[in-house]
């Protein structure tokens, strides 16, 4: 007898990849996920930022939980960095590197791939959806370049594209599979709801930092003005928190926006100035990067702009660092002065 063939998929949480891996299950394969965990998941980051009364389930997990899919997590995020500051082949429409993000991924699968004995790699993607990485030029090249030629499956829009080995061969019926394509999905939603799926991200949301305006900006600064070679997953993890105001290439001040960000900040200040009010309720702030003694005294202001204190008033507000704490008294940062330094 022909042995089963086995698939090994991309599983991101979003309605595409969920049901690529029905797809390939209901065409007689067997199927196994990979979950990466980049760092820069928006669901991830609400999770990493923490709210006990609302936890945020991993997309991937959440996912396969609801519609019996195998998925293994694999957290890369150390190694992905670099290539987010380096991308070969460019960036989108902000500092997605979409191309590079799929052969980073896709040649990660190859490994797993070779090292459990399976057959090929599959994804979600549909031809025409994304008008960087599913381009049939741009699918054409990520094929090339992960190494995965005739190994590489796209369920969804496999009656657009050549067979693959398995399909030629017949262990994965090409009759069940898609011809998907454009950026519309209602074949998609309807063939969601033919295998009942459930739990998936809401199509077309994306839950990647990178795609999104005002991270992209919070990042292109830090790049310009810590350097990409400076830069670590902390830094990274802290752009997603707060209101972010860049006072010199060398000093950046965050403030927290509610109760759960406060907490973040506090948590991981580490060796830096943090900046509260001393006898109102208010955001906490923390400095980020080499600050001067009038930086602590501007990152006062700030915090005691976003304070509850009245208005044009000095504003006691405590500053610390290690052991070393202090009561300044300040005014509130006018907001024509944050407005010229808030990212």
């Amino acid at each position: 007898m022909t042995r089963r063939a086995h698939g090994i998929g991309l599983l991101s949480g979003g309605l595409d990849s969920a049901l690529a891996a029905k797809a390939v299950h209901d065409a007689g394969a067997k199927v196994t996920c990979l979950h990466f965990v980049t760092g820069f998941c928006v669901t991830g980051h609400r999770s990493r930022v923490g709210r006990r009364d609302r936890p945020t389930a991993n997309p991937g997990l959440r996912v396969a939980s609801a519609n019996d899919i195998r998925v293994e997590l694999v957290d890369v995020a150390r190694d992905y960095l670099p290539m987010v500051l380096a991308p070969r082949h460019g960036y989108g429409a902000h500092m997605n590197p979409c191309i590079d993000c799929r052969l980073f991924m896709l040649r990660r699968a190859k490994t797993y791939m070779e090292s459990v004995g399976a057959d090929f790699v599959f994804t979600g993607e549909v031809l025409g959806q994304r008008p960087l990485s599913q381009r049939r030029a741009a699918i054409d090249l990520i094929e090339r370049e992960s190494r995965l030629a005739g190994r590489l499956l796209r369920p969804l829009s496999a009656h657009l594209l050549p067979p693959t080995e398995v399909e030629a061969d017949g262990r994965v019926d090409r009759a069940r599979l898609y011809g998907f394509s454009g950026r519309g999905r209602r074949a998609q939603i309807a063939l969601a709801r033919k295998y009942g799926l459930e739990g998936f991200l809401s199509p077309g949301g994306g839950c990647c930092f990178l795609a999104d305006a005002g991270y992209s900006a919070r990042l292109r600064d830090l790049v310009r003005n810590r350097g990409a070679e400076n830069i670590t997953m902390d830094d990274i993890h802290l752009l997603g928190v707060g209101r972010h105001f860049r006072l010199s290439p060398r000093v950046k001040v965050i403030v927290g926006r509610n109760e759960v960000e406060n907490r973040y900040l506090e948590r991981h200040a580490g060796d830096t100035w943090r900046a509260r009010l001393a006898e109102a309720t208010g955001p906490t702030g923390i400095t980020h990067g080499a600050p001067a003694d009038h930086d602590v005294v501007t990152a006062a202001a700030i915090v005691a702009r976003y304070g509850s204190a009245p208005a044009r008033e000095t504003v006691p507000v405590e500053v610390c660092r290690g052991a070393v704490s202090r009561t300044l008294h300040v005014v509130p940062a006018a907001e024509e002065f944050l407005a010229g330094v808030r990212l």
